[in-house]
């Protein structure tokens, strides 16, 4: 499991994001444990598989 830091690390986006995102439902999917939020890897890499683009002239 990654917690928050490690999947901004990652993804490159900041803590903060990926807070934003899951207020959204925009992000990755996570799990609550008590207070601490976690990522499983397989749905961070598939989230990020998602958003994969091969133009900036493709639209979303």
């Amino acid at each position: 499991m990654l917690r928050t830091d490690d999947v901004a690390r990652l993804t490159g986006l900041s803590s903060s994001t990926l807070a934003k995102l899951r207020l959204t439902g925009g992000g990755p999917h996570y799990i609550k444990l008590g207070r601490t939020v976690v990522y499983d890897p397989a749905d961070v890499e598939a989230w990020l598989s998602i958003h994969r683009r091969s133009s900036t002239s493709v639209a979303n």
